[in-house]
């Protein structure tokens, strides 16, 4: 597969404006038309369910052309993945088809059985087992695109400590959707925090679980996985891009700009290495040695290209601007405790060396 093809593409069909506060249903409709959306689903219900290294290539691209499109399309694929990989064939057959296309949004709030407020002494969603379903309550933060979902992938903790996954409709009794939080960047993926208060989840919405660690049973993605390091090489390419294009104006940059093409390389490199389970063993990187490699990257390019760009990129709406901004999420997205401590001891490195 020719992969550049997808940069072209993505590019080309991204050329619509988006504010950066929008949701970019155009550009997900694209996503639908040519097919990507399909990526995640099985092919026995009509999707292409492509490989890993086709997933991480794919996510690369689509993140050089809008890290905002390509964070979305994450969160709808890790709910897909659940439902796929569930024994649950009914759900199955009732929403896998109709992920093909973009005619049903669904998306996740998982992030407090992985990284988020798992520091927290009582559960943040908690499910009471009762006559034919669950009752749930509890507040479920962090989820992308919540108002446009059909239903919700989300976590949630029995009384004896094990968890659930349940698809939850927004249209529920008890359901509210809390305006979006406003953030850093990325404010078009609409995330918000999900109120849930005594709903009542029937049993043939039960995704996986009752098991401790209900993650682990539908065994996909997860927090710090690959996807996340793609995620951010898609935008470090993007940032270098615009470093590259500096440098053809200022000769004093080019050898900044090429060691930075250098490294980008490595790294994609190194992730495809990783990704591949017919690479050498000894070419590969664990999944946090992958992460961290990728959010350094992201970071010091954003840096040095708001340096370059002096004070013209610290006026608001410009390439540099909006990079850096985008570049310190990947400081606080799907960070396991391993991959933070390695982000603080290279901020303390950096401070030893000044």
């Amino acid at each position: 597969m020719n992969f550049e093809r997808f940069d072209d593409l993505f590019r080309s069909l991204f050329r619509d404006v988006v504010a950066e506060d929008d949701w970019p249903q155009a550009r997900l409709d694209v996503l639908g038309r040519e097919g990507v959306l399909g990526w995640t689903v099985p092919t026995e219900y009509g999707g292409t369910e492509v490989g890993d290294l086709w997933l991480i290539e794919g996510y690369e691209s689509v993140t050089a052309a809008c890290l905002t499109t390509s964070f979305i399309l994450t969160q709808r694929n890790a709910a897909i993945q659940r439902i796929a990989n569930s024994t649950n064939s009914a759900l199955k057959q009732r929403w896998l088809p109709e992920f093909c296309s973009n005619r049903v949004f669904t998306t996740v709030g998982i992030s407090h059985l992985t990284t988020s407020r798992r520091h927290w002494q009582q559960p943040t969603v908690t499910a009471q087992p009762t006559t034919g379903g669950f009752v749930v309550n509890g507040e479920v933060p962090w989820v992308t695109g919540a108002e446009f979902a059909e239903f919700i992938v989300i976590g949630a903790i029995l009384p004896d400590g094990r968890e659930v996954l349940l698809a939850v409709s927004t249209s529920l009794v008890g359901v509210k959707i809390q305006p979006p939080a406003r953030l850093l960047a990325l404010n078009g993926s609409r995330t918000a925090t999900l109120d849930l208060r005594n709903v009542f989840v029937a049993s043939d919405q039960l995704i996986a679980g009752p098991s401790e660690q209900v993650l682990k049973q539908v065994g996909v993605g997860g927090s710090g996985s690959f996807t996340t390091s793609a995620i951010a090489v898609g935008h470090a390419r993007r940032t270098i891009e615009f470093f590259r294009a500096e440098a053809e104006r200022r000769v004093e940059l080019r050898p900044i700009a090429e060691g930075f093409a250098e490294e980008l390389e490595a790294a994609r490199c190194a992730l495809r290495c990783s990704v591949d389970p017919t690479s050498p063993a000894e070419s590969r990187l664990a999944v946090e040695e992958m992460r961290e490699r990728a959010n350094s990257l992201a970071v010091r390019s954003a840096q040095a290209l708001l340096a370059v760009s002096k004070g013209a990129g610290f006026v608001s709406g410009h390439p540099a601007e909006r990079q850096l901004r985008e570049a310190m999420f990947f400081l606080v997205w799907s960070c396991p405790q391993a991959v933070l401590m390695a982000n603080l001891q290279g901020f303390q490195k950096q401070l030893s060396s000044a």
